[in-house]
């Protein structure tokens, strides 16, 4: 039986630490779907159409990734895409509870679907979207913590 996960988020920008995630779950599973949710409640920096082509071009020769857009509950995707397995990130102590929350509404939702928590390479651990845009916006140096063409990106929109 193939297993297909689906690993979401805003990804606004994606960092190395979404991309470490991403390739450590390509070896867990036989497809994942990284779904790249529209969140304009967040106000993001980029577009959704804009953090769809830049993550493409990122993971682009990668067969086993699927990269699409959403917008809705997370157990709607994961049907609609017959995926039982949601992949998420935690970085700090901080985000078990809430992950912790979401993973038993989610199931309550939907039974059989099952969260899977991975955490980032030590060097990664510390690195959010949010910390990412900030220090780019005010002129830092951010090479370290993102893929070159998501820097890029940033460094067009932040002038």
């Amino acid at each position: 039986m193939s297993q297909k996960a689906i690993y979401p988020g805003t990804f606004d920008p994606i960092t190395k630490g979404h991309i470490d995630l991403v390739e450590r779950a390509c070896k867990l599973f036989d497809k994942v779907v990284l779904a790249i949710a529209a969140s304009e409640a967040k106000s993001p920096l980029f577009t959704l159409e804009e953090r769809i082509d830049i993550s493409k071009k990122i993971f682009k020769g990668n067969d086993q990734l699927e990269i699409i857009g959403f917008s809705g509950l997370l157990v709607d995707l994961a049907k609609d895409n017959d995926a039982t397995i949601l992949i998420r990130g935690l970085r700090v102590v901080a985000d078990f509870e809430y992950e912790f929350q979401l993973a038993n509404m989610n199931r309550a939702m939907m039974p059989e679907l099952e969260s899977v928590f991975l955490t980032p390479v030590t060097e990664y651990s510390f690195v959010s979207s949010s910390l990412v845009k900030e220090i780019c916006k005010m002129g830092g140096d951010v090479s370290s913590f993102v893929d070159p063409i998501s820097l890029e990106e940033m460094k067009k929109k932040f002038g």
